[in-house]
């Protein structure tokens, strides 16, 4: 992907700690009124002007909900960044639902697998993904939507429900290759995020509650921009494909030990450990990282590791972290490796071989989970307004920056 002049803004999103920063102060004053009433308008690539484009920053935690959610509440009071408020919390309900659920996260990777090799075998099938991939559906929108997302990385969040509902209920096509589709070209793609919206959208989050695209409300919302023709008027979902799994509780994470001679591992779920009063306690001595999946996540993860190496200036640089390395950092006298708490999705999958080897080579893998997911998660295990009505509770604990 293409980046904007600055090397930690990619298409107008910031992608470094500093930039985000920046960017969240210059948004601060439409984030009440002003963000309640447009928020939903897409005016298309380039044109974002009535969300924060914060997502991308947020979903790497190179600045936290907590630091968002403070500053916007000082400025506007919570009454009037209720809204705001509440579509961060979204995120938090999300990735709080599938930790408690990872089921979900392995059954969509594995219907992933199986859909993607029922393409080989059929032809039909193959040529209207391949349409939609493309931009060839011929549905304005949808393929406008489409070059948008491959030009850019992003779409507006209300556009991405119009595209997964066309993609679902217009155009037939299995929900986990759209679901797929869109986190590999998303700059703010997030696991949980990303697979439970498209599982919403297709009436498999909530039982009887679907998503389905209105063309004159698509009219409406992107300011006539586009006049989709052909879409679906009833959104079928096959009863039998209906399975919300029991709600379990969250993966327990070890600990760090304070004043323990660490391996600091840098991960794309949490780029702002240094900021953290966590990192008083942390004696560093050695910096890894694990790669994420895209150039913005290179992005990101530089800056992570240029503000960790400042914070802990004495530290060994080893790079990409794997199981080959750890014999380094056990060499250089590390006795545990601390990461931030890494939930459901493709980097705990890789962590967890990790974790095994480290084990093996004496090295304890401790997990810095944050106090804002400890205090939310426990109320995402139904549907997400079990969890507003604590926000209020949960605004009055925050603060602690943990």
């Amino acid at each position: 992907m293409d980046t904007a002049s600055s090397p930690s803004i990619a298409y107008g999103f910031p992608l470094s700690r500093a930039a985000a920063l920046e960017r969240l102060r210059d948004f601060v004053p439409a984030a009440g009124a002003h963000y309640a009433r447009l928020r939903n308008i897409d005016r298309g690539p380039g044109d974002h002007q009535h969300v924060s484009r914060l997502s991308a920053a947020l979903r790497r935690r190179l600045i936290s909900e907590d630091e968002v959610i403070s500053v916007v509440l000082e400025y506007h009071g919570a009454a009037g960044a209720e809204k705001f408020v509440s579509e961060v919390f979204w995120r938090t309900y999300w990735k709080g639902w599938l930790e408690q659920r990872p089921s979900v996260w392995l059954d969509y990777l594995q219907a992933v697998a199986r859909e993607a090799a029922l393409l080989d075998r059929n032809p039909d099938l193959a040529r209207r993904y391949l349409e939609a991939v493309e931009g060839r559906s011929g549905i304005d929108c949808f393929d406008a939507w489409t070059a948008e997302l491959h030009d850019t990385g992003y779409l507006h969040n209300w556009a991405r429900m119009q595209f997964a509902s066309i993609w679902i209920f217009t155009l037939s096509l299995p929900w986990e290759l759209g679901a797929a589709h869109m986190l590999r070209r998303l700059m703010d793609g997030d696991p949980a995020s990303n697979t439970l919206s498209w599982r919403w959208v297709a009436g498999l989050h909530t039982v009887g509650k679907t998503y389905l695209a209105d063309p004159e409300r698509i009219r409406a919302m992107t300011h006539g921009r586009f006049s989709a023709q052909g879409l679906a008027r009833k959104a079928l979902v096959p009863a039998d494909s209906i399975v919300v799994p029991t709600a379990s509780t969250p993966r327990a994470a070890i600990r760090p030990e304070p004043g323990v001679p660490s391996l600091l591992l840098l991960t794309v779920e949490d780029l702002s450990l240094d900021t953290l009063p966590l990192a008083d306690t942390l004696l560093v001595t050695a910096l890894a990282f694990l790669p994420g999946e895209s150039e913005t996540d290179r992005i990101a993860l530089s800056d992570g590791l240029e503000r960790a190496g400042q914070r802990w200036p004495d530290a060994a640089a080893l790079g990409a972290l794997t199981a080959d390395d750890l014999s380094a950092a056990r060499a250089l006298g590390c006795q545990q490796i601390v990461t931030g708490f890494v939930p459901v999705g493709p980097i705990a999958d890789r962590l967890a071989s990790l974790r095994a080897a480290a084990a093996a080579d004496g090295l304890r893998l401790a997990e810095h989970r944050r106090g804002w997911d400890a205090r939310a998660w426990p109320h995402c295990r139904k549907g997400f307004f079990a969890l507003k009505e604590k926000i209020p509770m949960l605004l009055a604990a925050s603060g602690d920056a943990s």
